[in-house]
C-alpha cells in the first residue's frame, strides 16, 4: 500500500527534488496544499498509468451500459430505483439483511 503525505506548497517548492525521489522510489503519494486547501497530488508515473488504464476500462463499461439502456426512459429508471430501494428497506426492516 502506498504511503500518503501532505505538504504545504512552499515546502514542496523548497524540497521538490526530494519529493520527486520519495514519490518515485518509495511510491509515496503527496498532496500539495495551500493553507488547508488541497491543490494537487503527485504520484509516480506507474501509478498514473494504472489510473488511466482503469479509467479507460471504466468508461468502456459505462458506454456499454449506456448503449444497452438507450431506449429506457429516465422515468422508468426512477421507478425501478424507487422499487429497489423500497424492497431493500422492507427486507432490512424485517431483520433479514
Amino acid at each position: 500500500m502506498n504511503k500518503l503525505k501532505t505538504i504545504q506548497a512552499y515546502e514542496a517548492r523548497q524540497h521538490l527534488g526530494e519529493l520527486l525521489e520519495e514519490v518515485f522510489y518509495k511510491q509515496t503519494q503527496i498532496i500539495i496544499q495551500r493553507g488547508r486547501k488541497p491543490m494537487a497530488v503527485v504520484i509516480s508515473p506507474e501509478e498514473y498509468e494504472t489510473y488511466c488504464k482503469q479509467r479507460e476500462k471504466d468508461f468502456r463499461i459505462f458506454d456499454e451500459i449506456r448503449a444497452q439502456t438507450k431506449k429506457v426512459t429516465p422515468k422508468t429508471i426512477e421507478r425501478d430505483v424507487k422499487e429497489a430501494v423500497r424492497a431493500v428497506r422492507k427486507e432490512y426492516a424485517s431483520g433479514r439483511p
